[in-house]
């Protein structure tokens, strides 16, 4: 049964989505409410729309629409996505097998991808699976956002943006790199300084459409590799304060990204699709729980891996199916089988995640200045099983 919201003047919409009034306790316990429509967030919703769930979905923009992201998914997913029918039919991904690694004063070393990836837009991928979704029977509330989540007595009150209040018996959170409600739970890496800055742009280029690149400049480094109709994605991670001190995007290109001959070279003989670059401001690479205040977290609500390991949408896809297949497993007879679901959930996310993440904070650390550059082309160059441990460390396996 999909329930519709109503406005908040109607005196039984609360009291009606509570489940207090004459109805079963497993209809009521299989009323889930996920927060963020991104791929973990849209993934759930359609596992726990099959699985028998009523589920509701805010998303606080309007799809289809750009994110801030590499739009390279790794391999390890496809297996799944095809087996579950949620790749879309109408576009051809781009085959990724091939990778390039280049410092600052354009040093580059290639090599092969022995597991591989494909190129793919978010913008066509979260529309295509938000349709999905909604052709299920999902109920997608879209340029809705949660503004408030809080728990007692075994259910969750929530309020909107748009100012109605709702309870859940469970909820996911799955809205991305941060947001409001991160502060209003008071998340620890909140409070942590962040310096970093996301930039993304469509292009159409002469470059290899079998090849991702991930190109170093002052402070971060800049990933390219094709997407869907003959584009390629552009995706940076650079610092806030060369922005604060160039006073534009544009400059601080030119100025800092430029000195990267491969990078100057991009920018300058491409064509921007977009009118203008997807931005993001102060996200953390932090670590994070998968679990706050019993909220279940996916994807990058519930850590974020760094750009430059090109995991981040696999690990959103994988975050969300292994939640949902939980789900299904433990909760739909009663809620004394939340603590065994937020056991398993952490135990089981921490096995797959946690060391990827890791490996991709120290990582990291390699990237992004002159000498530390050049001495990771070198080190790579001479020790090529150093690569390939980085990548086998960062890249789950099919499933």
């Amino acid at each position: 049964m999909n329930i519709k919201l109503k406005p908040k003047s109607n005196r039984y919409f609360s009291f009606y989505l509570s489940g207090r009034y004459n109805r079963g306790t497993d209809r009521v316990l299989k009323e889930i409410v996920i927060i963020g429509g991104g791929l973990s967030g849209l993934i759930s919703a359609i596992e726990l729309n099959r699985a028998g769930f009523s589920v509701r979905l805010f998303e606080k923009k309007k799809y289809p629409f750009h994110r801030v992201c590499g739009e390279y998914i790794s391999n390890e997913v496809l297996p799944y996505m095809k087996r579950s029918g949620l790749l879309p039919k109408s576009v051809e991904p781009a085959q990724i097998n091939r990778f390039e690694f280049t410092s600052i004063k354009g040093k580059s070393l290639r090599l092969p991808l022995d597991l591989g990836g494909f190129g793919l837009s978010r913008y066509t991928l979260d529309q295509h699976l938000a349709h999905l979704a909604i052709e299920e029977g999902v109920q997608l509330i879209q340029q809705v956002g949660v503004v408030s989540c809080e728990f007692e007595e075994e259910q969750f009150r929530l309020q909107t943006s748009d100012g109605q209040e709702l309870t859940a018996p469970l909820v996911i959170g799955a809205y991305g790199k941060r947001s409001l409600l991160d502060t209003r739970l008071q998340r620890s890496f909140i409070h942590q300084k962040t310096d970093f800055l996301g930039v993304k742009y469509h292009i159409r280029t002469d470059f290899p459409r079998d090849q991702i690149s991930l190109h170093n400049f002052e402070g971060g480094y800049c990933g390219i590799s094709a997407i869907e109709n003959g584009t390629y994605n552009l995706c940076y991670m650079g610092s806030r304060d060369r922005l604060k001190k160039y006073g534009s995007i544009e400059a601080m290109e030119q100025a800092v990204l430029f000195k990267n001959p491969f990078l100057r070279s991009i920018f300058l003989y491409s064509d921007f699709v977009l009118e203008k670059p997807e931005v993001i401001n102060a996200f953390s690479f932090a670590p994070k729980k998968p679990i706050e205040k019993h909220i279940l977290m996916a994807g990058d609500a519930a850590g974020l891996i760094t750009p430059l390991c090109g995991n981040g949408m696999a690990m959103a896809i994988h975050s969300g199916k292994i939640l949902s297949d939980l789900v299904a497993k433990h909760w739909p007879h009663s809620t004394l089988q939340r603590p065994l679901l937020e056991r398993e959930y952490t135990h089981v996310w921490s096995a797959l995640f946690r060391k990827r993440l890791w490996v991709g904070r120290k990582t990291q650390q390699l990237f992004g200045s002159t000498w530390s550059s050049e001495l990771a082309v070198n080190a790579m160059k001479h020790l090529p099983f150093l690569a390939k441990a980085i990548m086998r460390n960062t890249h789950g396996k099919p499933f």
